[in-house]
């Protein structure tokens, strides 16, 4: 069971409170389908960022689907890594993680 509380790292957080195992489906992340044009306007507009490119010209606010990349412990939070951006290391990250890169 998935839990949101106080995060160490900033404002809440998701954390489990029982093990993951490697590979189990997390969740998902569902909205709207938009331009990247749109998706980059409204990120410029936004605090936080939940969108997620999807090529050269589609983004969605749709639907993302996240699992784990190894196995995790109760307690733990969930954090999520972003991999490559458009941002090519350039963004400053704010979540603040001591195991955090510190750019997205």
């Amino acid at each position: 069971m998935l839990v949101a509380k106080k995060s160490p790292i900033q404002g809440k957080g998701l954390f489990t409170d029982s093990p993951i195992l490697i590979r189990t489906k997390l969740g998902e992340f569902s909205g709207e389908r938009i331009s990247v044009r749109e998706a980059r306007k409204r990120a410029r507009r936004a605090k936080r960022i939940v969108i997620v490119e999807l090529s050269a010209t589609r983004a969605i606010d749709e639907r993302v689907e996240f699992y784990a990349k190894r196995n995790i412990a109760a307690g733990e939070e969930l954090t999520c890594d972003y991999g490559d951006s458009h941002h090519e290391g350039k963004l400053a990250c704010g979540c603040e993680s001591g195991k955090c890169r510190k750019f997205l």
